[in-house]
């Protein structure tokens, strides 16, 4: 809880003007944390949870590959793979960046909008926003625990600002800029 204290703390910094949740108890508490410093509410929302995984879930990677070893080493190669018969990245995506847009619409101008999340779920909503192909997915790190990433708007659409961070994001000249 330390952890998601300090992240509040800092991102409180940027003046958010929403603040939406995974419904899920690890997120919601998180969240939580950011709502009491902002005095904002948050919205949660199913459709933020974890990529379900099936019957890989709660297993570790050892696990899988003994268990599930032909599904193991496609996914490996990025191929689209129903993990445990779970849900397939894009599937993930189809469902959590509408979430995601529908908040973004109801900001004021230059508004900021938090999205507490989980991992592989923010990984399909980056790649999708940023309009990659779903096997480049995979090139985003995974998040450290109530670290966060930061998209902005650019004069193309989206751009990926900072990613696994834990401060607050600096200005950067550039194109758009």
């Amino acid at each position: 809880m330390l952890q998601a204290q300090r992240a509040a703390r800092l991102l409180s910094g940027l003046r958010p003007d929403l603040l939406i949740s995974s419904d899920l108890q690890r997120a919601r508490r998180t969240a939580e944390e950011l709502a009491t410093v902002t005095g904002l509410d948050v919205e949660h929302h199913e459709g933020l949870r974890e990529t379900y995984a099936g019957s890989w879930q709660g297993l570790t990677n050892a696990e899988i590959r003994e268990r599930h070893p032909e599904e193991f080493a496609a996914w490996t190669r990025g191929e689209p793979v129903r993990r445990g018969g779970g849900e397939l990245a894009t599937e993930v995506a189809d469902r959590a960046v509408p979430v995601v847009l529908d908040a973004a619409g109801k900001l004021p101008e230059n508004g900021t909008l938090v999205v507490v999340s989980h991992g592989g779920t923010i990984r399909t909503m980056l790649g999708r926003m940023l309009g990659l192909e779903p096997v480049l997915w995979e090139c985003f790190g995974g998040l450290s625990n109530c670290c966060w990433s930061v998209l902005g708007r650019g004069a193309r659409g989206w751009r990926l600002l900072e990613h696994n961070a834990g401060t607050l994001p600096q200005p950067v000249i550039g194109d758009d800029t």
